[in-house]
């Protein structure tokens, strides 16, 4: 049986992202998007329910402060006590994830959307896509970008402004571009 690109795109498999199921799907989340970042006068209780009718998944006492930017929404899974400040984007083509208690500082941007590297396969018009995952007790400052593919460890630390190229271990401070660990300074 031959996929739909849909499905491609899901598996994280080269897709066209003009393809009319897809086209429909950001049509219809591009609606729930003006909703939701119409809602900031709302109380919190009210935009988690939003939050729920759209993500995959939304933890207890999970916010994001609107005004927010996603493709399509349900691809985002958001644990219990998860924080997002105002003007963060996630390219969700496919999953992104973000544990429990993580805090994400204004403007950050998770790209789990991707495109070849190959310019005869980008003149095709193909695109796919690289899970982003970001684990428990993370902070990541605001202004920083998760390129796509990048996985984040529970309790590490993302300096503001950062842009995260590679995989971040557990309890790891990174920051610049792009990111590198934080060395401890001597103590006197």
């Amino acid at each position: 049986m031959r996929k739909t690109e849909k499905q491609k795109m899901l598996a994280g498999e080269p897709y066209r992202p003009g393809d009319a199921e897809i086209a429909a799907d950001q049509a219809a989340n591009k609606v729930w998007l003006v909703r939701y970042n119409a809602a900031l006068a709302l109380p919190v209780s009210e935009r988690h329910a939003l939050l729920s009718e759209r993500l995959g998944h939304v933890g207890t006492g999970a916010v994001i402060r609107p005004p927010f930017f996603c493709d399509y929404g349900y691809n985002i899974r958001l644990g219990d006590g998860v924080f997002l400040n105002f003007n963060c984007v996630i390219l969700d083509v496919v999953e992104v994830t973000i544990g429990d208690r993580t805090q994400i500082g204004p403007a950050v941007q998770m790209c789990a959307a991707d495109h070849p590297r190959d310019a005869a396969m980008r003149r095709c018009g193909l695109e796919f896509g690289r899970p982003v995952r970001i684990g428990n007790d993370a902070w990541i400052g605001g202004g920083a970008i998760i390129l796509p593919g990048v996985t984040i460890g529970d309790g590490a630390v993302i300096g503001a402004g950062s842009v995260v190229t590679r995989d971040v271990a557990e309890g790891q401070t990174v920051m610049g571009n792009p990111a590198r660990p934080r060395h401890p300074k001597p103590s006197l």
